[in-house]
């Protein structure tokens, strides 16, 4: 039987675990903090990230290095900011697959999860797992699809592994177009937000998604996606979603910026991390990198990092020079 480590005690990672043990899948839950990992252990309910679904028995629950990286298989299931730090506690585990459930983009390095796991692993057979995903609805069982992308057959194997009746997987060899839209529809889910919160309707929402889609798409090719990845699960599929979800944290994140809260008393009101916060400082700086306009996502940052007046954000957006209507 087949032995898999979710490094990760999040909303996300416990909804995988979850799941590949009702494959029969031998699962380690692993957890940075060990009175944490202790409570999900003793009370098998993940209070913090996904209330309300029970943890088997059969999962097991560890703080202990040692005891996680006795695995065949390592799924990555950890904040973007918090992923380089993990990585290294585990560099000399002995994987045979590493599996990126990670979405977000590397501050200062500007390097994709993937990117930054390569860095400690001497495995080349690492691959990225993104899509339409919100955990809540995963971990009840409620019908999905995503897409995982990794390179040679191997995926194939991981997509046989990963689904389920009510969990649908597809491959891709994409993996810099799969590992974007993953990351960077968080920050127009944090704009889908900030409309949200300020009354707008779906025209508007409506306009942020297919517009944010547009950006995301030019800056993936740019850096070498296939375009067509973006109008998939990974792109327009989880884009959708993140935008729309009464469960999403980053759409939630930019609704209390849209109602008038501030970052901080937002910040403090969750356990868990907006990845569209740091990822939008991320992107904006790839697009001024790569000379590629992305109008939603400079108005996102200017919001979040230069204090910029939603209500004024979005004046600009809507007076901007007149154009045709396309992506490139």
């Amino acid at each position: 039987m087949r032995k898999v480590t979710i490094i990760g005690d999040g909303g996300w990672g416990t909804a995988l675990a979850l799941l590949l043990h009702s494959k029969g899948v031998e699962i380690v839950l692993w957890s940075h903090d060990p009175e944490y990992a202790e409570y999900l252990d003793n009370n098998r309910l993940n209070a913090k990230f996904l209330e309300g679904v029970v943890i088997p028995r059969g999962v097991v629950i560890t703080a202990d290095d040692a005891v996680a990286k006795d695995t065949d298989h390592a799924l990555f299931a950890v904040p973007c900011k918090y992923l380089r730090s993990v990585a290294e506690k585990f560099q000399d585990a002995d994987f045979n697959y590493i599996i990126s459930g990670t979405k977000g983009i590397e501050n200062d390095t500007l390097k994709r999860p993937s990117e930054m796991l390569a860095e400690y692993f001497k495995t080349s057979d690492i691959g990225v797992l993104s899509g339409p995903s919100i955990s809540y609805e995963v971990a009840r069982g409620y019908p999905a699809a995503i897409v995982f992308a990794a390179e040679g057959n191997w995926n194939k194997e991981i997509q046989e592994l990963l689904t389920v009746q009510h969990f649908r997987v597809y491959t891709s060899e994409d993996i810099v177009g799969v590992e974007l839209g993953g990351a960077l529809k968080n920050i127009i889910a944090v704009a889908a937000g900030i409309s949200d919160g300020m009354g707008f309707g779906t025209n508007a929402k409506a306009a942020i998604l297919t517009r944010g889609l547009a950006e995301i798409t030019r800056l993936g090719v740019c850096m070498g996606a296939k375009e067509e990845t973006f109008r998939g699960l990974s792109g327009m599929g989880d884009l959708a979603t993140t935008c729309m979800s009464t469960h999403s944290r980053n759409r939630w994140f930019g609704e209390q910026i849209g109602k008038g809260c501030k970052i901080g008393d937002i910040l403090a009101e969750t356990e868990m991390v907006v990845e569209g916060l740091g990822t939008c400082k991320s992107a904006y700086e790839l697009s001024r990198k790569y000379l590629i306009e992305m109008p939603i996502t400079q108005k996102i940052d200017e919001v979040i990092y230069g204090g910029k007046d939603p209500k004024l954000a979005v004046k600009e957006l809507m007076t901007r020079d007149l154009k045709d209507e396309d992506y490139g």
